[in-house]
Formats: structure tokens, sequence, C-alpha cells
């Protein structure tokens, strides 16, 4: 992403971490100063770039080469209007030069054992559903390195689950798959505004030999006040209390576990 965003490795480490890093490797620098782009301009990706980026998504790793997942690109402005107002009204969505909605999709290997006179009956058990998302997030993020190597903006969109049964019509999707996330591609404008969002320190996620249960964040409290009110955002409540509140207000989410149950999901 160089082209618009041009921190070095060291700036963007301690934009993450806010210490200095341990060590310098200026190739991993596009990786460390990765942040989310909700600004586009009207810059065009053509299709060819489109179609190397799929196949970057496809090159990532998937269990036992099942390939359990899908996207639906929605480029027509009418339905692309409409799956914005599925995603929370979220300007991005209208503004990207792509908009793709990442699937666990089921349906394909259904379809396919059953042409193969074979009957996949494990297909219902909790285990497929998660390697059909994690399928899904591996390819979604090998396609998102490759498009901010080239200078390309993304934002995923969460919001794509809000309501669940609503993208399917929109989507026309098939028993057995699921609209995990979106996923936004285009060129941020000229001059982005978007900053690199620190992290929790590295001894909070990466644990020796056993997981750590003891757990202290407010020292990253701290740090994500002072990013708060340096996008202007309000810092009355701490990044534990914003997060402890985000998992009681599911935005419609709670729905989930019935829905998925009746597109033939999670059912053992």
């Amino acid at each position: 992403m160089s082209r618009y965003f041009s921190e070095s490795f060291v700036e963007a480490w301690k934009a993450r971490y806010g210490i200095d890093p341990p060590a310098e490797l200026p190739s991993l620098t596009n990786f460390i100063r990765h942040r989310s782009v909700r600004k586009y301009s009207d810059r065009s990706i053509d299709e060819e770039t489109i179609s190397m980026l799929v196949a970057c998504a496809q090159s990532a790793a998937t269990s036992s080469n099942l390939q359990l997942w899908s996207i639906v690109s929605v480029q027509e402005p009418s339905r692309r209007e409409a799956i914005a107002k599925l995603c929370a009204d979220q300007d991005q969505i209208r503004s990207a030069a792509w908009f793709f909605a990442f699937l666990a999709d089921h349906h394909r290997l259904q379809r396919a054992s059953e042409q193969a006179g074979i009957d996949p009956a494990g297909l219902d058990y909790v285990e497929f559903y998660t390697m059909a998302v994690i399928d899904a997030a591996l390819a979604a993020e090998r396609m998102v390195c490759a498009a901010e190597s080239l200078g390309i903006g993304i934002c995923y969109i969460g919001a794509l689950r809000n309501d669940p049964e609503g993208v399917r019509k929109l989507l026309e999707l098939p028993s057995g798959t699921f609209g995990v996330f979106g996923l936004c591609l285009g060129w941020p404008t000229d001059e982005p505004r978007e900053t690199i969002k620190p992290r929790l320190p590295q001894d909070s996620i990466w644990f020796r030999e056993t997981y750590e249960t003891d757990v202290d964040v407010s020292g990253y409290n701290d740090r994500m006040r002072d990013f708060y009110l340096s996008e202007g955002m309000k810092a009355e409540f701490t990044w534990a209390q914003r997060s402890g509140r985000r998992a009681i207000q599911l935005t419609g989410r709670e729905v989930l576990k019935t829905w998925l149950e009746s597109q033939g999901f999670n059912l053992r």
C-alpha cells in the first residue's frame, strides 16, 4: 500500500505497539501498516486484476483440498445498494470498486459428492461448518494481502451477518451456504485519513507452552484512549468496556444458530 500509506517499518510497529520493534524487517512493512480503508476514490479496478486476486485467494491453504468457500461479487448498482442496506447501511460498500460476499459453502461438495454416488452425510457436523469458515477466512486474507501489495485498500464487513436471511434472498444462496463476511476493495483517496490501529501487546496474545489466564489490559486501555481521542472519538469508555458491550450487542446476529441450522449447518 506504499502509494497511499508511507510509514516505515519502525513507524508502523510503533503505531501498532507503542514501542520500538525487536528488529527491522522492511519487507514486512505492508503487513504491519495494514488498516481498514473506508473512503475510496472513483478509480476502477479492472476485472483482470480481480481475477489475479481471486487466484491468490484460491492459492490459500484449504482443509483436505475441500475448498469449502465461495465468493459472490456484487456490482450491479441496485443490488449493491440493497446489500449495503443489509450491512448496517455502510457507505464504503457503495463506494468500493468491488464488493464480495465470502461464503462458507457446503453446497458444491454436497452436489459433487452426490453426482459421484456418495452421500456426504457428515457435512452437517459442526466440524465441517468450522472448516468452511476457516477456509473462507484464509482465502479472504490471502486476497487482502495480495490486494494491499498492489496499493488497493480493503475493508472487511462483518455486518454481512446482521441479516443472514436477507443476504440469502438477495444473493439467491442455496442451502449449505452462508455469508460469513463481506469484503470491499478499492483505491484509497489521494489523501487517505485512515491510521494504524493499536493492537494488544504480544505478551497478551502470545503464550509460551501453556495459556496464561491472568489478564491485564490496563496499558492497552490507555493506548486505545489516546487513539480514540486522536480519531475524534469519544473516550469515556475503555477498550475493555467497549469490547464487553460489543459482546452483548449482537445487532441481529443472535438468530444465527437457528438460521444456520435451517441452512443445513451445525445439526450435529
